[in-house]
């Protein structure tokens, strides 16, 4: 097993520190009872109703219905839809469904703990796969970094929903809580697919938590500009990206869970969060719009161990001097903590974009990849916090972690057990 030159170096340099540093270890308990890690095994009932392609008016789904939605279903301007707690919403494999609230438009789900907003598949249990349909799309009039302070959105829409982006930042688009959206992601094109939930410059004001998105075929979740915070968020085993955020989106994200696994990835790689500054192919406004996140009690785990490590990448991928900071959160079983493209240009440089405090990091190489030269030095922006000095196996380092009832991601040995460098 590999043990890179930064950790031999640290084996000289760090100390065990035992009052410094504390943790939260209540990782995840918030995910209990609203969410299901093995969602290919449920069974749901067959729809009553299916809905309109065109939601004009007001519109309530009532718990004691099972929808469908087939084609794009689009909720135009002025019109609320509105989703009883406990409802299940199942979508079309074979005509791909998406769920389309255009701007003018909003969503309120609300769903529960007891009993969650559910949105799966059509096809029966054991047989449904990440991709099976589109995804949820909420488009609202919050800044975007872009020039123009617009966009359209990616995939085949109609024009006439697809523009968002505006000058509301505290817009309301959505009240979205307790919801898990099941195996997402259609392919819009050979290069391209849905994500789970995308958040197309949605307003402060709106409320999003308690969401789970498994099996998505592209990212699970994706903002483009905004500033909505974003709450209690579960990503799992996607393809692409966990959690994606562009276009000078701006915002906290408040206890967050992505499970990789090391063998579910796209070619052209892909991380637990992807961050940019400004989408490269429509530039920016200026250098003080880029994209900013603010992460508490993150869980960034990949399910990875001794036989298939190797086909990790970092846990984070940076680029377009977009700024990204951490707190108690935990990071294992990746090839590097954070990597940096060529916009950062100096220690100085990721200094001011990146932090992560209080945390804890298990990977198995570089905990830091920088672009340019000479790289010595880069590893001290993760200083003051916790880690592995060897690579440990997922199931080596927390108690239940490939349970798929209740996994469970509590470090086996307390974190004071670990060292911390100086």
């Amino acid at each position: 097993m590999k043990i890179t030159a930064f950790f031999t170096l640290l084996l000289f340099l760090i100390t065990p520190v035992y009052a410094q540093h504390t943790f939260n270890d209540s990782f995840m308990r918030w995910t209990r009872g609203w969410t299901n890690f093995n969602p290919n095994t449920a069974t749901y009932p067959q729809p009553d109703e299916t809905l309109p392609n065109i939601i004009d008016k007001d519109l309530f789904l009532s718990n004691d219905m099972v929808y469908k939605i087939s084609g794009n279903t689009y909720v135009t301007q002025g019109a609320t839809l509105t989703i009883q707690e406990g409802t299940v919403i199942r979508c079309d494999h074979k005509n791909p469904a998406s769920l389309v609230i255009a701007k003018g438009g909003k969503l309120i789900a609300k769903g529960s703990k007891v009993a969650p907003i559910i949105f799966t598949s059509d096809k029966a249990a054991r047989s449904r796969k990440s991709g099976d349909w589109g995804g949820i799309i909420i488009i609202g009039s919050a800044p975007v970094n872009t020039p123009s302070g617009t966009g359209i959105i990616e995939g085949n829409f109609n024009p006439e929903y697809s523009i968002f982006g505006g000058q509301k930042k505290d817009e309301q688009t959505a009240i979205l809580s307790y919801i898990r959206i099941e195996y997402p992601g259609k392919k819009i094109n050979a290069s391209k697919e849905l994500n789970g939930l995308t958040l197309y410059a949605v307003g402060s004001k709106s409320i999003i938590n308690n969401i789970m998105v498994s099996h998505s075929a592209d990212d699970s979740f994706e903002c483009f500009g905004g500033a909505p915070t974003l709450e209690n968020l579960v990503s799992l085993k996607a393809k692409d990206d966990d959690f994606d955020l562009t276009m000078g989106y701006t915002g906290t994200l408040q206890n967050i869970a992505a499970i990789r696994h090391p063998y579910i990835s796209d070619t052209s790689g892909s991380y637990a969060i992807e961050i940019d500054g400004y989408d490269k192919r429509s530039s920016f406004v200026s250098s003080k719009s880029f994209s900013t996140v603010t992460i508490h009690n993150a869980a960034l785990i990949n399910l990875s161990d001794t036989k298939n490590f190797q086909h990790t990448t970092a846990a984070i991928s940076a680029r377009n001097m977009a700024k990204i900071h951490l707190k108690n959160s935990r990071i294992s079983g990746f090839a590097n903590v954070i990597k940096f493209d060529k916009s950062y240009t100096s220690y100085s440089g990721i200094e001011q974009s990146f932090s992560l405090l209080d945390s804890f990091f298990n990977v198995h190489n570089d905990p830091v990849l920088v672009s340019y030269e000479p790289k010595s030095g880069s590893e001290q922006i993760v200083r003051d916090n916790r880690f592995t000095a060897r690579f440990n196996s997922v199931s080596e380092l927390f108690i239940a972690p490939l349970s798929e009832k209740k996994p469970k991601f509590t470090l086996q040995r307390s974190p004071n057990n670990y060292s911390v460098m100086q």
